[in-house]
């Protein structure tokens, strides 16, 4: 999901001696958040209480880091004209992966935009109202959420289900952490190398 050219550096943890290289940690972000089909998008609103929602996260382009299709005549994008500093997270059950990102997003209503990188399968989060409101890429509800990152905790795991199992279990009896898997953080001076 990260743009090309962008590259990281070591995280700061306990366990930096097991870090991957700057590329294989860019690999193992891209892997995460590809294997997770929805994120949920986390916006401030204008009383400053935050709000979540699940998002469908798009496949890669160069205009941002991630994207998302919205329908304007939501809240979401009074919310990022608002505050643009968004939270995506995502979790995957089977591997108990995670991943936070914190970035800064932007609405794009541009239509050439929009109807290049139209889904058919986007009309079913819209529904046909009539008229232009069909849910096609004429449709004047469908925007565009980008979200430039600005930084990154992901929780990435090496280890097998039952590896899994044995550290839960041995945390239980011993009262000590599990070590499910290694915390690794990429900040935002990190992106920009």
């Amino acid at each position: 999901m990260l743009r090309a050219g962008r590259g990281v550096r070591g995280a700061k943890s306990a366990t930096l001696r097991r870090m991957p290289n700057s590329q294989k940690k860019l690999q193992e972000l891209d892997e995460l958040i590809d294997g997770i089909d929805t994120a949920m998008l986390t916006t401030r609103r204008p009383d400053g209480h935050l709000v979540s929602r699940p998002m469908a996260t798009q496949g890669r382009i160069s205009e941002a880091d991630l994207w998302f299709v919205t329908n304007i005549e939501t809240h979401k994008d009074e919310e990022i004209n608002f505050d643009p500093n968004v939270n995506c997270s995502y979790y995957n059950m089977k591997t108990r992966e995670w991943v936070s990102v914190s970035g800064v997003a932007r609405i794009s209503k541009d239509r050439h935009l929009i109807k290049t990188l139209y889904k058919p399968d986007w009309k079913i989060w819209f529904g046909d109202e009539g008229g232009k409101k069909d849910g096609g890429p004429n449709d004047p509800r469908l925007a565009l959420i980008f979200v430039d990152i600005d930084s990154v905790t992901y929780m990435k795991n090496d280890k097998s289900k039952p590896m899994i199992l044995w550290e839960i279990i041995k945390s239980r009896v011993t009262g000590k952490a599990a070590e499910i898997g290694d915390t690794r953080e990429i900040t935002g001076a990190e992106l920009m190398d």
